[in-house]
């Protein structure tokens, strides 16, 4: 609340009188024919006290457009402006008047406004108008708010403290209008006096509302102790450990912080930065009064490895001043299919923390658009982005990041038109003076500037001009950039090239792992990916290779990722590692899975991309076969590396486009080692730089992309502007602030996703069976397999919780502009009545298969093989 008492004269006690006011004053737009003529039983009494309406205007079409926020917001407005002397226009009285004109998550728009005062009798006149100024005066003396309303008449809020209030009363009005916190009463007589709202059993009401609601204690950050290293071995349980460089680099910087800022920490994959983020963020709570953790990832698999994370950190952390606990949330689409998760909500609570402390997940959290309210959430970055996206209840998401660290992980992974919405957000973080962490190992300098640069204008300031360039560093608003040496000796990988072509890459890995080995084959697409993991099977035998990708059911992929760490995860584990082994796989593994490999091959990508994989190589230190003892990477997914410029195949060129891989190319020219770290900065800025790389042969073609690239990404930034929130200074109240916006998103929902990710549009499908006499059967393979799902009735919640992990997204094939209709109508033929009675699974697509496991969709066989995952074959 800082930042709205920053701009009342009262300070805290001016927030206090405008949250109870507002909250008293929302719905007195209720008074109102529009409003009262939903209840006709109701006609006759209102009648008698001279509340008449005609009863034609239940039916009238204008009705809905001149709802009771509307009505309420000219109300407030008026009676502000007759009675205490406001001004009309750009005053606090316009302001707060849009505060109760939006608690319905959606502000007014300036026609609604128009309309309301046209349709006199929609809003009513005479008894009606008198009634509403009754309501405010009794509404304003009750809290004593009339003088201090009155010292505000030439105090003027701005945006980001309008959107924060309203989200204050929409939870208040939640809250209150909760029939099992307050649970209704009968009415003994109509006739007699309603109570007075301080009576006896009003109170007694209040009271076991609010003890039943039982919100968790708010987080409150200790100083950071000068024995840094002590407070990493505390947090983290590593005994006798201490900081390394970057770590402790971030953890001073943060303290040295004067005032709320960001920081943005570079450093190279599996150098701590996790670590380094909560502690910092730790020491920026504590200095700036934020109580809570917001920590956002690129995919829900991060995301879900972690939360695993963040929960030993919060079973270590000290809690809330008086020993109670705080909450703790999973935000995505998916966490209901976390088992970790889930088990939190159902046991309500976990591990204590000492004797008395311990973190929950709070059941009112839980809710839809709530659920990123709780203290310390773990995310998926759509849920920041959907900060600057223009939709319903976006107050919301604005107040749950307002009050904590934010810390968003991999933020060189987010393209053109994400980073659209990124800068926006970032942007409103710095006008709600958040603290934030950004954390990248690959960033280029311009790209940092533009962030530093997006915050800084939310804040109001100039960014400086001249950064500190160097890595591993970390810089911020604010402060000194830090530069830190490069760890020594560095880890020199050799490179190597071969053909796309499966016979050579078999050849290649038989020799590199003639003594054993663990190996990865990274690809771009799934198809190649299926494709190469068939041809190594015949060769190194189907138990020696593996395959991961996005074309797995949700609850196998996870188990795959589980796989993952658990045979190629850190030495310090419980790691089961084998002899000899290939993990096939696509970009799944390119991003926050701590795994280690001996031997790479990975397709040509972006340079950065490249990096990111990189640090899957020798990851970790440990005893390695000869063969392979010295870093290996082997770039393939080139069509002939003999001429140049060399053409990146098909199928990654349709992916990340034609420029950034011929770029890669080019930087990587005539290069056969790679030096780990200490080349990360240089490549990194070669690649997002202006400067000519590679042979001089290949500069026209490279201008030709780069133009054509250009050209892409700027219809992009268009294309993200349609939905777009404006800046925090756009305007002087609210009215209009989500005009032409996309309405409600969900967490993870494809509507949502489609606003704020770019690319093709995907269909989500739901994966279940039939049987032989046409009954419909959880997936045979997964767990309750085979179990019968009724067709009619509701699906019994331990199954609809199985089916809802049984979820994949269709191929491009099936999912393309130029057959996605087609494909939902087909699969809407089934639809199952049992389906539509299930909250989890309403609404979903579902693709049958048979006991074969198959099934045909728009002239495609798909099979779901175990192994390979979803595989489609044009009939």
């Amino acid at each position: 609340m800082a930042r709205i008492s920053s701009e009342l004269p009262d300070g805290i006690a001016g927030v206090r009188v405008l949250t109870s006011w507002l909250a008293g004053v929302h719905d007195v737009g209720k008074v109102s024919p529009a409003f009262s003529v939903q209840v006709n039983d109701l006609a006759g009494y209102m009648d008698r006290y001279g509340l008449d309406y005609k009863p034609a205007l239940a039916s009238d079409p204008k009705r809905r457009e001149v709802g009771h926020a509307i009505i309420g917001h000219l109300a407030v407005r008026d009676w502000m402006v007759d009675d205490l002397g406001f001004a009309r226009r750009k005053s606090m009285a316009a302001q707060l008047a849009s505060v109760v004109g939006s608690h319905h998550g959606v502000p007014p728009e300036r026609a609604q406004l128009s309309l309301a005062r046209d349709r006199a009798d929609l809003a009513g006149t005479g008894v009606w108008h008198r009634l509403r100024w009754f309501l405010l005066d009794r509404a304003t003396d009750r809290i004593g708010g009339r003088e201090v309303l009155a010292r505000y008449r030439n105090v003027r809020l701005s945006l980001p403290s309008q959107a924060l209030l309203t989200a204050i009363v929409i939870i208040a009005d939640w809250i209150a209008s909760n029939d099992e916190l307050f649970p209704l009463r009968p009415v003994e007589a109509l006739s007699r006096e309603p109570e007075k709202p301080d009576d006896d059993r009003t109170r007694e009401r209040l009271e076991y509302g609010w003890s039943s609601l039982a919100l968790p204690a708010q987080w409150s950050a200790q100083p950071i102790p000068d024995d840094r290293d002590q407070l990493f071995q505390d947090r983290f349980g590593y005994p006798d450990a201490s900081l390394n460089p970057i770590q402790r680099a971030a953890v001073n910087a943060a303290v040295a912080q004067g005032e709320p800022g960001m920081l943005v920490i570079e450093a190279p994959m599996g150098s701590g930065k996790t670590e380094a983020a909560l502690l910092a963020a730790e020491a920026l709570a504590g200095r700036s009064g934020a109580d809570g953790v917001f920590i956002a990832l690129p995919t829900q698999a991060t995301t879900d490895a972690m939360f695993s994370r963040v929960r030993r950190w919060l079973d270590r952390l000290p809690g809330s001043s008086d020993g109670r606990a705080v909450s703790l949330r999973l935000a995505h689409g998916k966490a209901h299919l976390n088992d970790e998760f889930a088990g939190m909500v159902h046991r309500g609570r976990y591990g204590c923390v000492g004797d008395d402390e311990a973190a929950i997940v709070h059941a009112w959290f839980s809710g839809r658009k709530k659920s990123v309210l709780a203290a310390f959430v773990v995310g998926t970055i759509d849920q920041v982005l959907f900060a600057g996206l223009k939709s319903r209840h976006l107050m919301l998401r604005h107040l749950a990041l307002a009050g904590k660290v934010v810390i968003i992980d991999e933020v060189h992974a987010y393209d053109v038109y994400m980073s659209q919405y990124l800068h926006r957000v970032l942007h409103w973080l710095g006008a709600y003076r958040v603290p934030v962490v950004l954390l990248s190992a690959t960033l280029p300098p311009d790209r940092r500037s533009e962030l530093l640069q997006a915050y800084d204008t939310g804040r109001g300031r100039e960014t400086p001009g001249a950064l500190a360039d160097g890595y591993p560093q970390v810089s911020g608003t604010g402060l000194q950039s830090v530069v830190l040496p490069l760890p020594e000796p560095a880890s020199s990988v050799q490179l190597d090239r071969i053909g796309d072509d499966l016979d050579m890459l078999t050849e290649y890995l038989s020799r590199h792992l003639s003594e054993g080995g663990c190996a990865v084959v990274i690809r771009n697409t799934v198809t190649r990916v299926q494709e190469t993991a068939e041809h190594l099977s015949a060769t190194f035998g189907v138990d020696a290779v593996t395959i991961n990708h996005a074309r797995f059911l949700a609850c196998d992929r996870a188990e795959k990722d589980r796989d993952l760490l658990r045979r190629f995860g850190s030495p310090l584990g419980e790691c089961e590692r084998p002899d000899i082994h290939i993990v096939v796989a696509s970009q799944v593994v390119e991003q926050s899975l701590d795994i280690d490999f001996d031997l790479m091959v990975t397709d040509l990508a972006p340079a950065d991309l490249v990096l990111q994989r990189l640090g899957r190589l020798h990851r970790h230190r440990r005893a390695r076969p000869t063969p392979v003892r010295q870093p290996r990477c082997a770039l393939v997914g080139v069509l002939d590396w003999n001429t140049g410029p060399v053409v990146a195949v098909p199928e990654s060129r349709k992916v990340y486009g034609e420029y950034p891989l011929l770029r890669a190319a080019a930087i990587l020219h005539g290069r056969d080692t790679l030096s780990v770290p200490h080349d990360i900065a240089p490549l990194v800025h070669a690649a997002y730089g202006h400067t000519p790389v590679g042979p001089k042969s290949w500069q026209p073609k490279l201008a030709v992309a780069e133009r054509i690239a250009a050209d892409r990404a700027q219809q992009r930034r268009r294309a993200a502007g349609d939905f777009l929130l404006g800046e925090s200074d756009a305007a002087d109240d609210l009215c209009g602030w989500v005009r032409a916006g996309v309405g409600d998103v969900d967490d993870d929902s494809p509507q949502g996703l489609a606003q704020v990710r770019d690319g093709e549009e995907s269909l989500e499908v739901l994966i279940v069976q039939r049987d032989v006499d046409g009954g419909l059967l959880v997936p045979d393979w997964v767990r309750h397999g085979g179990a019968q799902l009724p067709l009619d009735g509701p699906v019994p919640y331990r199954l609809a919780r199985v089916v809802a992990a049984c979820s994949l997204r269709l191929p491009y094939a099936l999912s393309h502009s130029g057959v996605i209709d087609d494909v939902i109508r087909e699969l809407e033929a089934s639809r199952f009545t049992s389906f539509d009675k299930t909250p989890q699974l309403t609404g979903q697509l579902v693709l049958v298969l048979d006991q074969h496991r198959q099934a045909k969709l728009n002239d495609y066989r798909l099979t779901y093989d175990l192994r390979r995952g979803l595989v489609h074959d044009r009939i």
